[in-house]
């Protein structure tokens, strides 16, 4: 591929490995600065004495350098590594601490939730990220961006999923450096009066003044919802059935300010600044209005990471198009995925940046070569063209990353795009101009109703699209081989596309024999796989029975259980589920497992292996102990706390191994 033959290309491969390395390896700063510090001094006596033509070991010590930055500046952004950071302190007694609000998160159905930095555990300067979660209460509308609390409390750990497959929310937020909670009760906490302000929070408090000014103006509420999401980054109150129709139509993408918005945005305003062109040097100062008007709308958008990250990814590209040579694109767009991991390395592991660099990557290879392929003369069948062409070339940037994620391909999203993104900069521009007169005070009537009427009409669209249920395959199996190996053959396809050589064309078969060997493989494996899991649930008690590809569920109430079984469905390779009663015994690999339920029923003799306590039967454990003589004793969250609290007091006293499922997780049982 003639683009890794570019230095900045080379050089952004090179980061991301030492990035991975640094994350997870996670090797002490000390030994990382010195590492950086002795490479470095390498790379310049190489270059003192000798030339790159003549000397190959300068290409090599550059990679070896430039993998080593990354893994000192993955190293240096760990807030573990910060000498002030609040684990250093004592954290496992009540303190006073003081927390400034960086980032306000999506509120659950008890509490609000917040990103905030730890400024000081009673007077003790430290810092470092946390989770705070907040007890709702009808009264209080929750924190904004830089306010400041001081509370008395202490931290807790971020627990790990409960049950198999579920979403990983502990690693997700480690992947941020955030690796403690705390949670507040109203009326525990004191609220400063006055606080520092930043840049971060003005733009905050700005774009929550517009949200204020539009909620005064007669919108719809579903329409206000995608409204404050287009333009402004606010997805929180967006209905679950729009949400999902967006999904589901291939167009999630058209509700978060990203790289689509800010792509569209600078189309337009290359075409409406042209004209700037004609002064003296009139390229330049039209580079530099549009990169002002970029980071202004990004303030707008409240200078959200992905807004932030999609801007500055796209400042050089605006450079690029300046330059105006076919190879710049490449190298400029490296450059600015370097420049974005040498200052956040941890972007490396969110959805939005993979997808965003995957997307622009795939249009500026594929799209040329689409044009390329086809160039037809009418001028409506060839921006038709076109605009297919940069769908499809997004669309395959990310395919694999979709799949992998989200596990859904939805077949009609061209339809979606073809629809609505070659309107979405009029829809842009309109909304643009209905913030600035917000913002005024001077927004009229009849530009309500039209803006309100657009964006009902993208609803009802992505609805119509979204309900085509037949062209949208949920549930598809994809890990981290098949990414890799999805990647490998798409990148081999649009080879084979551009030169039809022995060599693309071979990989093409590799990749492709090896994706279905490795769907072979995987079907065997999962076709012999048995597995028998006491699963974590609240107010039920609920077992899984793998055998293969058919999963049995035993459980104690007869209620619906998808948000259980869904991501372990698709993760195991699931094909059929049956449903039934909880029994008082099974078998598992010559071990005897008897339940005991609020009947408080148990045989007066014999012995059993693992002995399950359910829905919270009222008895004398103690007693039950030297009866059945239980190797361990499992306890579900059907139970009342008050109870496992004594049982747990007893199985300790006795000896036995007690599992909790609800601090420890699902239970896995052996079944060799």
């Amino acid at each position: 591929m003639r683009f890794f033959s570019f230095i900045p290309v080379k050089l952004s491969c090179y980061l991301i490995l030492g990035i991975l390395i640094g994350f997870y390896l996670q090797p002490k700063l000390l030994f990382a600065s010195i590492l950086l510090g002795i490479s470095l001094l390498f790379l310049y006596l190489t270059y003192r004495v000798q030339t790159r033509d003549k000397f190959p070991f300068f290409g090599i010590l550059t990679a070896c350098t430039t993998i080593i930055l990354g893994v000192f500046t993955t190293t240096v952004s760990s807030p573990k590594n910060h000498i002030n950071h609040y684990s250093k302190h004592s954290t496992l007694t009540h303190e006073l601490w003081t927390l400034k609000v960086r980032e306000v998160l999506k509120p659950n159905a008890f509490s609000y939730r917040y990103i905030v930095a730890a400024k000081y555990i009673n007077n003790t300067q430290v810092t470092g990220p946390l989770l705070v979660n907040v007890q709702k209460d009808s009264t209080d509308n929750g924190f904004k961006v830089d306010d400041e609390i001081v509370v008395f409390s202490k931290t807790t750990g971020i627990n790990p999923p409960l049950n198999p497959r579920q979403f990983d929310y502990r690693n997700y937020l480690k992947k941020l450096g955030i690796y403690h909670q705390i949670h507040i009760k109203n009326g525990s906490f004191l609220q400063k009066k006055k606080s520092s302000k930043t840049l971060f929070g003005i733009a905050s408090n700005f774009r929550e003044n517009l949200i204020q000014k539009l909620k005064q103006e007669n919108f719809d509420a579903q329409e206000l919802g995608v409204i404050q999401a287009l333009l402004l980054g606010q997805r929180n109150t967006i209905s679950e059935d729009t949400y999902s129709d967006y999904k589901n139509a291939g167009a999630v993408h058209i509700l978060a300010v990203s790289g689509l918005h800010v792509g569209i945005l600078l189309l337009v305003l290359q075409f409406l600044l042209k004209p700037i062109e004609q002064l003296p040097k009139g390229k330049t100062i039209k580079l530099i209005t549009i990169v002002i008007l970029l980071w202004a709308f990004a303030f707008v958008a409240g200078l959200s990471p992905s807004v932030v990250r999609a801007v500055t990814m796209f400042s050089f590209l605006a450079y690029a198009l300046y330059l105006n040579r076919p190879t710049s694109t490449f190298n400029i767009l490296a450059l600015s995925v370097f420049f974005i991991l040498l200052i956040k390395p941890r972007f490396l592991f969110q959805v939005g940046f993979q997808m965003s660099y995957a997307a622009v990557f795939a249009i500026v290879w594929v799209y040329p070569k689409l044009q390329r392929f086809w160039y037809p003369k009418n001028w409506l069948v060839r921006k038709v063209w076109q605009l297919l062409s940069v769908s499809f070339a997004a669309q395959l940037g990310v395919l694999p990353l979709s799949l992998f994620y989200f596990h859904q391909f939805p077949a009609l999203f061209f339809v979606s795009n073809l629809l609505i993104v070659p309107f979405l900069g009029i829809i842009l521009g309109v909304g643009i101009l209905v913030l600035v007169l917000a913002g005024l005070n001077l927004l009229f009537e009849p530009l309500v109703v039209l803006y309100n009427s657009l964006i009902g009409f993208m609803n009802s669209t992505i609805s119509w699209v979204a309900r085509q249920e037949s062209f949208l395959f949920k549930d598809i199996p994809f890990d981290t081989v098949q990414l890799f190996i999805g990647y490998f053959g798409v990148i081999a396809l649009i080879l084979v596309l551009s030169k039809s050589s022995f060599k693309n064309v071979s990989a093409l078969a590799l990749g492709i024999i090896g994706f279905q060997g490795y769907l072979v493989f995987t079907t065997y494996t999962s076709n012999k796989k048995e597995g028998f899991v006491l699963v974590n649930q609240t107010a039920n008690s609920v077992i899984l029975h793998q055998k293969g590809s058919l999963l049995e569920v035993y459980s104690h109430k007869n209620e619906p259980l998808e948000y259980l079984l869904s991501n372990y469905r698709i993760a195991e390779r699931i094909a059929s589920i049956k449903h039934k009663p909880l029994q008082n015994s099974y078998g598992i690999a010559h071990r005897k497992l008897y339940i005991v339920d609020s009947m408080g029923v148990y045989p007066s003799t014999g012995k059993v292996d693992y002995l399950l306590l359910t829905q919270s039967p009222k008895i004398n454990l103690e007693r039950l102990l030297n009866i059945l003589k239980p190797d361990l004793i499992l306890v579900d969250a059907s139970n009342y706390k008050s109870y496992v609290k004594r049982w747990k007091a007893t199985c300790l006293k006795k000896e036995i191994p007690f599992h909790y499922t609800g601090e420890k997780g699902a239970y896995y049982f052996d079944m060799k």
